[in-house]
């Protein structure tokens, strides 16, 4: 597993680092001042190392800040693919690197299936206090680095059209927001989240049919809620629906269906409802001969009652929903009664994560 971590200036990439570091086993990798002025070099004339948006007319070069601890590497690469050889016969290892500098070097590493890339930040205030006492520790005078010229280098960084960071901190699979003051808090929150968690490298089966059925939600036309379902029976692919109005009726995005275009409450109208749920379109589609024991319904949302009534008498063996809905209760009578497994399934946390939420005022 390689863990790659970007972010703003003083967010705390290396702090995370070093936790994967200390409390998980991993080694870290880096790319060498040489190596990252190649792969900048097309970006930008002046080849600075935007790892620390430095500018020379600054009142405080923000290198007396002290960095992350070289001197004992012994894993330092004059190039990306160096580095990817490296890791590609040691995948079964943890390894984590904070020398992603360019997309070029992005788009090398997301190849392999053992990477992922972690991005951290935090408010610009935070950052600029956390700025402050690294250069009072240095021996630097924190004074002379006013908020304004922070701003600068901070906006150099984060939005340079030729080599800022904001295009690599879009494509994070985990944005982490780091406000925390204290090392031990911020710590104990990382390991809660399950950094090492490999299911986010390669999605396990239930997120992987669960993926499919949120693709299917997106084709989905009804006014009141996206709905997608996958039919899964022996790790394949069966049948996929989404909800929406039938074959040669106008689609209800466009007014097919009355009751969803008024906008009446979940479970009340059902009656007057034009609209099929993606669940009976994925057992129509797949009939019964197709679905036999053993097959697995994946729901991007809990089925409601009606539905739960064709998925036991079509035989299926469980159910897998992600969001729950207004009638959870009855669907689990109906199953349990049915002999039909239901459970949620709650993937790996991605996305932004605040990892502390303080006031910051």
């Amino acid at each position: 597993m390689l863990v790659g971590l970007c972010g703003g200036i003083c967010s705390g990439k290396r702090t995370v680092a070093k936790y994967l570091e200390e409390h998980h086993g991993f080694t870290p990798l880096y790319l060498s001042q040489q190596g990252a002025v190649d792969e900048l070099a097309s970006a930008t004339q002046n080849g600075i190392d935007k790892g620390e948006s430095d500018t020379e007319d600054s009142k405080v070069s923000l290198r007396t800040i002290p960095r992350y601890d070289r001197s004992s590497a012994n894993h330092s690469f004059d190039n990306p693919e160096d580095l990817l050889d490296f890791v590609t016969k040691r995948w079964r290892e943890r390894w984590v690197t904070t020398d992603i500098h360019t997309e070029s070097i992005l788009d090398k590493l997301l190849r392999r299936p053992f990477f992922i890339l972690v991005s951290v930040d935090a408010p610009v205030s935070v950052r600029w206090k956390r700025c402050q006492e690294q250069l009072r520790k240095s021996g630097s005078s924190a004074e002379n680095l006013s908020l304004e010229d922070f701003l600068i280098k901070s906006d150099e960084h984060l939005y340079n059209p030729e080599f800022g960071l904001l295009p690599l901190i879009s494509r994070a699979t985990i944005r982490l927001l780091n406000t925390s003051s204290n090392l031990a808090h911020l710590y104990a929150t990382l390991g809660k989240l399950d950094l090492t968690n490999e299911d986010r490298l390669r999605p396990s089966w239930d997120q992987y049919f669960m993926q499919l059925a949120s693709l299917a939600a997106q084709r989905s036309n009804c006014m009141k809620r996206r709905v997608g379902c996958v039919l899964v029976r022996e790790k394949r692919v069966v049948s996929t629906g989404y909800n929406g109005t039938p074959r040669g009726l106008k689609n209800c995005g466009e007014g097919g269906c009355p009751r969803c275009n008024e906008g009446q409450g979940s479970g009340f109208g059902l009656g007057t409802c034009l609209c099929l749920h993606a669940e009976e379109n994925a057992l129509l589609e797949a009939g019964r001969e197709r679905i036999r024991e053993g097959a697995i319904l994946y729901c991007d949302t809990c089925p409601c009652l009606t539905c739960s009534i064709k998925i036991a008498q079509v035989g299926i063996s469980e159910v897998v929903y992600s969001q729950g809905y207004s009638m959870d209760g009855e669907t689990a009578d109906v199953f349990k009664q049915a002999g039909v497994r239901l459970r949620q399934f709650i993937p790996p946390a991605n996305g932004l994560i605040h990892l502390e939420k303080p006031s910051l005022y």
